[in-house]
């Protein structure tokens, strides 16, 4: 029709576009979450992260701006995990996979995880709000006992001004079972839910941060310390998480949005 040969329509296809300042900006602001999310970012990550900080980019375009930057996510794959069906004596799974709640401190996940320090194991424990997955609580110690379940516990009820009908669910460990830290809900009054034993899919929202953390932030050998690993996690979670990291869950944007646009709208 245009009197065109198909070969120099191919040609000017393959022809390198002209690189403008607004590219330029574009891809240096891309680079700069990228390095933001320490190389764990993919291009709907991406994608949300711009959006949100005033920056309309789909997530194709985050996506070809990534391939042309050489900028690879380092997102693991999903693990398998086994099923089971026993729950606890004394405590019934309460929770029972409800994970969409409409409210915050209406129920809070917990668990804990190990870290390699140098020349030993360190762990980790932590407190999430379901509503919109944000990290309210959470302590490192060199032993997984109730001590650490319950200092994270404390620590999450004081921030968030010592709510009231709060659920706290977590697997059947005994640093949760334990009387200490019955006795530590039992003070805050907040009621428990556990899951099933074996069953990972019962907590699975914590086992999809955990995920993160480890893919996305701890180095692929651990930490030298335990100090150096405690402030690497301190801004991972108040820095990053919960602060620039969008979550799905939320639509995009990020929990401490999340909440933010809640009590707004209250």
């Amino acid at each position: 029709m245009f009197e065109v040969y198909s070969s120099s329509f191919k040609y000017w296809l393959k022809k390198p576009k002209r690189i403008t300042a607004e590219i330029v900006e574009l891809h240096s602001k891309i680079r700069e979450m990228f390095s933001l999310s320490n190389g764990s970012a993919g291009s709907r990550t991406i994608s949300s992260m711009m959006t949100n900080s005033g920056i309309d980019l789909s997530r194709y375009k985050a996506r070809k701006a990534m391939q042309h930057l050489g900028l690879v996510s380092r997102q693991p794959s999903a693990p398998k995990y086994k099923k089971a069906n026993n729950e606890h004596l004394a405590v019934p799974n309460l929770l029972n996979r409800q994970f969409d709640v409409i409210a915050p401190n209406e129920v809070w996940c917990g668990d804990v995880t190990y870290i390699w320090i140098g020349k030993r194991w360190a762990y980790l424990a932590v407190v999430l709000d379901l509503y919109s997955r944000n990290l309210v609580g959470w302590a490192m110690s060199l032993s997984p006992d109730s001590q650490l379940t319950s200092k994270a516990l404390l620590q999450a009820y004081e921030l968030r001004e010592k709510p009231k009908d709060v659920m706290f669910h977590s697997d059947q460990g005994i640093h949760y079972t334990s009387k200490k830290f019955r006795q530590t809900l039992w003070q805050c009054q907040i009621k428990q839910s556990m899951s099933r034993r074996g069953n990972c899919w019962d907590n699975a929202p914590m086992e999809r941060f955990f995920m993160s953390i480890k893919t996305e932030w701890m180095p692929k050998f651990g930490y030298t310390s335990f100090s150096e690993a405690e402030h690497s996690i301190s801004n991972y979670i108040a820095g990053y998480y919960s602060l620039l990291r969008p979550h799905q869950h939320n639509n995009g944007k990020t929990p401490n949005e999340t909440e933010k646009l809640f009590f707004k709208a209250t």
